[in-house]
């Protein structure tokens, strides 16, 4: 694909002069990739390499990632994207929101990270807006490629279907968007049967299943179909085909635990849809 980021290219960020093992507390990498510095800095260059090879991502693109957290996908990224264009990232973490802003913003003044005073039970619990009536901090069509990773596996069916809408809202007509769910489907539910996989959503909930009744949103699956149906009632294209991980028990999968969906929006008339969803 046009723009692919070469094997072996170097996609590590240079951002302050250090790696992400030297300059990001250990707690900021804990919080979104369990391992250490070697595990932080690998699932960014494993999602960078995603957004350019599947997504098609463009050195002068603009990219909207929601749920940022401390950073690791927006560091690769540093070493890619013109300078000329930018990076947008937000989260209700305010510790790792302040980190990027120092760490990243600080060397990269195209890179620009916010804090979204939105409820989380873990990050936020006393959030002054909910979820699913929050709007991105970003006017419409203003980014070609938005990307949720590791958010809607942890996000209730209600605001799922609103985040999707704000997704189609701030993309540019033909914009993609990468996003990361634990779908359930007839192979996932086969291998679970089988005692296969990481862990069980054991629970049903209205929409979806999830490991954990008194915290719901620790773990959420969604059925395939239902997710299918949510992005053409939204306006938006998969692109297939879908890209399965290993999460359930599969021996083969492109990513790991989760499994990774790539959309377009088809046509202008399709995003003007969404105008006014919030």
């Amino acid at each position: 694909m046009t723009g692919s980021i070469r094997p072996g290219s170097n996609r590590t960020s240079k951002a302050n002069c250090g790696s992400p093992g030297e300059l990001l507390p250990r707690k900021l990498q804990d919080c979104v990739s369990l391992g250490g510095p070697a595990a932080y800095q690998a699932t960014g260059d494993e999602f960078s390499g995603y957004l350019v090879d599947l997504c098609g991502l463009q050195p002068g693109d603009a990219v909207r990632d929601v749920g940022c957290g401390s950073g690791r996908m927006g560091l690769p990224l540093t070493g890619y994207l013109n300078r000329e264009d930018r990076d947008a990232g937000f989260d209700v973490a305010r510790e790792a929101i302040a980190w990027c802003a120092e760490n990243i913003s600080g060397s990269h003044l195209n890179f620009d990270f916010r804090v979204t005073d939105v409820q989380n039970k873990r990050y936020n619990a006393q959030g002054n807006t909910r979820r699913e009536t929050s709007a991105f901090p970003c006017p419409h069509g203003s980014f070609d490629v938005v990307l949720l990773a590791s958010v809607f596996t942890h996000t209730l069916p209600a605001d799922v279907k609103h985040y999707m809408y704000e997704i189609v809202r701030v993309l540019k007509p033909g914009g993609r968007s990468l996003i990361t769910f634990f779908l359930l489907n007839e192979e996932s539910s086969a291998l679970s049967k089988e005692g296969k996989g990481w862990t069980k959503f054991e629970h049903e909930m209205q929409g979806a299943r999830t490991t954990n009744v008194e915290n719901p949103e620790a773990a959420i699956a969604y059925p395939e179909a239902l997710v299918r149906d949510l992005y053409g009632e939204c306006g938006l294209e998969l692109r297939e085909p879908l890209r399965y991980g290993t999460g359930c028990g599969r021996t083969t999968g492109m990513s790991g635990q989760q499994d990774v969906l790539m959309i377009a929006v088809k046509t202008a008339s399709r995003n003007r849809l969404t105008q006014g969803v919030r």
